[in-house]
């Protein structure tokens, strides 16, 4: 089970204003200030749950300053949050061709996998890490690791998280996937070390827990997973939670 996690996705919060490469944000201009206002507002609505506050915001700031690939990136972020994945991909496109920023080709890219479209994503992703000024390039190397181990190029993309470690030591999502590249690659023991490390890491983390309990399973260890799937239950407070342990538990006695 190749589990993801969503939250790669970087919303791009101000990152020049409401500006782009070609026209700078004119500070005197009433219009673009009202335009980076309500960029903002919409921004925090999109933090904030308030989707349709969202998409109001946003597209009276592109009304104002049309074409700011700022502005784009978060409709287009909202657009899959809403569940369109093609009204996404129009406003990422309108913002490609206007000299948009990394975190923007990282987001594209991002959207781009969950289409299943590696290959296009891979290619912003590289985009993305051409600028090193580029403050998050550990997760557009995490989502490049994702692109091509979904074109079945698993040394590839081990390699592509291993550089996202060396950048941001501080961050654990890059072993989780590398553990998930082996395990989809037939290297369970490989697979296996890494889950345990980071379940020692982080005690009864359901993400890790996905990976490792189907290679205790595999290893005859059933035992071993029975446990762990217990000492989960005991602590989890979320339904939902409770009810995915004892689902696993239940599939241990098949």
């Amino acid at each position: 089970m190749i589990v993801r996690i969503l939250a790669l996705l970087l919303i791009p919060l101000l990152l020049v204003g409401c500006g782009n490469n070609k026209r700078p944000l004119d500070p005197n201009d009433p219009i673009e200030n009202k335009a980076k206002l309500r960029y903002e507002i919409g921004i925090d609505a999109l933090y904030k749950g308030q989707l349709p506050k969202a998409f109001a915001e946003l597209m009276e700031a592109d009304r104002l300053t049309p074409n700011r690939p700022e502005i784009l990136d978060a409709i287009g972020y909202a657009w899959r949050l809403h569940g369109n994945t093609a009204k996404a991909e129009e406003s990422y496109r309108k913002a490609m061709a206007n000299s948009p920023s990394p975190a923007t080709h990282n987001n594209y890219g991002s959207l781009l996998l969950q289409m299943k479209r590696p290959v296009d994503a891979e290619a912003q992703f590289r985009l993305a890490l051409e600028d090193p000024r580029y403050p998050n390039q550990d997760m557009a190397y995490i989502n490049l690791g994702d692109a091509l181990l979904m074109q079945n190029r698993a040394d590839d993309a081990i390699a592509a998280y291993r550089q996202a470690r060396l950048l941001n030591p501080d961050q654990d999502i890059s072993l989780l996937h590398e553990a998930q590249a082996y395990q989809k690659s037939d290297r369970p023991h490989y697979a296996r070390a890494l889950y345990e490390t980071l379940l020692r890491k982080v005690p009864n983390s359901r993400p890790v827990l996905e990976g490792l309990i189907p290679l205790l399973r595999q290893q005859g260890e059933v035992v071993k997973a029975r446990q762990l799937l217990t000492d989960y239950l005991e602590q989890a407070s979320d339904p939902l939670e409770q009810a995915w342990a004892k689902d696993e538990l239940y599939r241990l006695k098949r």
